[in-house]
């Protein structure tokens, strides 16, 4: 199991990037969400996260299975950034990290558009692909 999951989104943290994730959410066609990982963790265009997902992530944080960072693409470690770029991969994504520092894809950008914004969702794809323990309480 991982140490840490990584949500990386589709947008910049900074006041432009808020501004042009909005614009790309309020332009983007219902079947491609302009981030997916937005749709899970704040429903979208919201600054603050959803009553969801601070149940479904207070849950993993006290089962103390791994823990949970969320980045945006400008708030990346040199680390993340060279394993996303050396790997060719599309934002949104989860990444898992372990306690020696490997990093691996867990949740492609198309998974997470799969969870149509469910936290439960979510949840329950990581647990199916064994990045969060099965036995834990149920979300």
């Amino acid at each position: 199991m991982p140490s840490t999951l990584y949500i990386l989104y589709n947008a910049d943290a900074s006041v432009m990037g808020k501004l042009n994730y909005g614009y790309r959410k309020l332009t983007a066609p219902k079947d491609k969400p302009a981030c997916s990982a937005c749709e899970i963790t704040h429903g979208g265009l919201h600054l603050d996260e959803t009553a969801a997902w601070k149940e479904v992530k207070a849950e993993i944080l006290k089962e103390g299975e791994v823990e949970v960072k969320q980045m945006h693409r400008d708030e990346l470690s040199a680390e993340v950034r060279n394993f996303v770029e050396t790997n060719k991969l599309h934002y949104p994504v989860v990444l898992a990290g372990d306690e020696k520092g490997g990093l691996k894809v867990t949740m492609d950008s198309q998974e997470l558009a799969s969870c149509g914004g469910n936290a439960q969702q979510f949840v329950a794809i990581l647990r199916e692909k064994g990045a969060l323990s099965s036995t834990s309480a149920s979300l």
